[in-house]
């Protein structure tokens, strides 16, 4: 396995789209993910599955993304979204954060044994931060009690933005 945080793409083994997520999910690795799945719903793709088997964690970046991702599959219509194999503590930051009632509950397609390519992308700062203040104002949508938790990354995020614009 790779020191870089990885996530495998496999979209030729049927209609779902399987996420394999190799290290941490974070806001390094956000923005490919983003991009990624907006162009598979682009293109007509409901149903992902992300594996969480070799990931030990994640940051809110990531887990916001992965929310996001499931309120885009729902305004597409008849999308799913199934987040499989989660450890202990994936699970609990997920459920701390209100996220979980967004994925499907429903069983998931059967795990297509990991293979597919990497996701690659180059995101600059401002891209990086676009996705990172998303990610945290849909946790805050999803569960407006995330507010107060992420108040000072919102308005940091915000803050820097203005800046850059301000140039």
């Amino acid at each position: 396995m790779s020191l870089q945080p990885t996530i495998f793409a496999d979209v030729e083994s049927g209609p779902t789209v399987w996420i394999r997520v190799e290290g941490k999910g974070t806001f390094q690795n956000s923005p490919g993910l983003k991009d990624f799945s907006r162009r598979m719903i682009e293109n007509g793709r409901r149903a992902f599955v992300v594996d969480l088997l070799h990931c030990p964690a994640m940051d809110s970046t990531f887990m916001g993304t992965l929310a996001g991702l499931a309120l885009r599959l729902r305004e597409a219509g008849g999308g799913n979204l199934w987040v499989v194999n989660r450890n202990d503590r994936n699970a609990g930051l997920l459920e701390d954060l209100g996220l979980v009632e967004l994925f499907s509950e429903c069983p998931a397609p059967e795990i297509n044994g990991g293979g597919g390519d990497a996701i690659t992308h180059t995101a600059d700062k401002a891209t990086t931060r676009e996705v990172m203040l998303e990610a945290h104002e849909v946790c805050v949508e999803v569960n407006p009690k995330n507010a107060a938790h992420f108040r000072d990354v919102l308005d940091f995020l915000n803050a820097s933005a203005a800046k850059d614009a301000a140039k």
